[in-house]
């Protein structure tokens, strides 16, 4: 999800690489899970983080969806997030003692909380959002630490590559002017980088993570061959 907003409105300034130190540890999140409520869909998963869900508990992508997820269109283009239920609008994974139950196998924008994305000429930095975080006092962290994405850098250019390709979808999409057309892309991409399995679900956790950046770089090409989505975007 694209915000539209002025950095120094969110952040404290700076932006931050893998190995810069900032103040992103919340100690453990003890007696804190503000951030796991009232988030409604803007908990976006991307085709790693189903990849990984879909591993540790054993299921596959429409399982997910009959209870934890939901879709809905985020900039043109159909996309699964996070569902909040209960009457304190909770994440469906939240524990009845407010703990994440996937905390292995979290999405990664939960994982970068509190920090952000800042996509520029093709590349990825983080900034710290400052008004999001209930936690005080939080303490110093080098940012790969706090992100613990095993082969981060190969990782990076998963998320660099996806933010890009959605962005060059989102412009075909918009550009399209039959409707029955812009529905069957978005639920192109839904079957192709979603539905679709990568690769046998094993019960070990994270094994195969680099089978599935190979698949999706085959689909990524697959994907702008079959829609004449060519890459021009690069902000």
């Amino acid at each position: 999800m694209k915000r539209a907003v002025d950095l120094n409105e969110i952040s404290d300034g700076s932006l931050y690489g893998a190995n810069d130190m900032v103040r992103a540890d919340c100690g453990g999140c003890t007696g804190c899970s503000a951030c796991c409520r009232g988030m409604g869909s803007s908990v976006i998963l991307d085709p790693l983080d189903i990849y990984r869900l879909c591993t540790g508990l054993k299921c596959d992508f429409d399982m997910l969806l009959a209870g934890h997820l939901e879709l809905n269109v985020v900039d043109a283009v159909i996309l699964p997030n996070l569902k909040m239920t209960g009457p304190k609008e909770s994440c469906s994974f939240l524990s009845p003692s407010g703990r994440c139950g996937i905390h292995a196998y979290r999405p990664g924008i939960c994982r970068l909380f509190p920090l952000g994305r800042y996509y520029e000429n093709g590349t990825l930095r983080y900034f710290l959002q400052v008004h999001e975080c209930k936690k005080e006092n939080r303490a110093k962290i080098k940012v790969r630490k706090w992100l613990d994405m095993p082969d981060l850098k190969r990782y990076e250019k998963f998320v660099t590559d996806w933010h890009y390709f959605l962005n060059d979808a989102e412009a075909a999409v918009a550009q399209e002017p039959d409707p029955e057309i812009r529905k069957g892309i978005s639920l192109y991409l839904l079957q192709n980088f979603y539905r679709r399995p990568y690769g046998p679900i094993r019960p070990e956790q994270y094994v195969g993570e680099k089978d599935f950046y190979e698949q999706f770089d085959r689909r990524l090409a697959e994907a702008r061959e079959n829609l004449t989505i060519q890459p021009e975007t690069t902000c």
